[in-house]
């Protein structure tokens, strides 16, 4: 049985959400170019896109994804190329519904699951980070990534606003 869930507000068109720790080095990439991109973003586009950002992804941000034309999932990747790499992923069941922490694959399909319907279209931006230690700061590598991957992602949201407002 699925139960449709309504946004409390009109969602802006565009999510931008990014995960991390900012207490783990460079797992805090996520959300610092989520305040990085908030920051940059013209003022005229404030009410386009909304941003978010958490420790983690977790089953409640389906409910995120309600009433979106696009979502860019942000998070600090050790296995991606340097300086980020760029998917689309698509709903999948996997083992991280039940774990303290969703992929952005399990979220998708919990949405369809939840939802009846297809996700909105999602990109996620791998940023490689290298020291995840508590305690740490960004380290300077991953500080260089995140500069990469900041002008690809205001790109990413000037182009994915051009064309699903238009």
């Amino acid at each position: 049985m699925n139960l449709p869930m309504q946004p409390a507000h009109q969602a802006a068109p565009l999510l931008v959400l990014g995960w991390g720790n900012l207490s783990r080095g460079d797992d805090a990439l996520g959300p610092a170019c989520v305040a990085a991109l908030q920051a940059r973003l013209p003022a005229h586009l404030n009410e386009q896109v909304e941003f978010l950002d958490d420790y983690q992804l977790q089953i409640e941000h389906a409910l995120d994804l309600v009433g979106r034309q696009a979502v860019l999932f942000i998070d600090a990747s050790l296995s991606c190329a340097a300086p980020f790499e760029v998917q689309n992923p698509q709903p999948r069941r996997d083992t991280s519904y039940s774990s303290h922490a969703l992929s952005p694959e399990a979220l998708l399909q919990v949405f369809s699951d939840v939802q009846g319907q297809d996700p909105p279209p999602a990109t996620l931006l791998a940023i490689r980070g290298e020291a995840f230690e508590l305690g740490q700061p960004m380290s300077a590598a991953a500080q260089a990534h995140l500069e990469a991957a900041l002008d690809w992602a205001l790109a990413w949201v000037m182009t994915t606003l051009t064309s699903s407002l238009t």
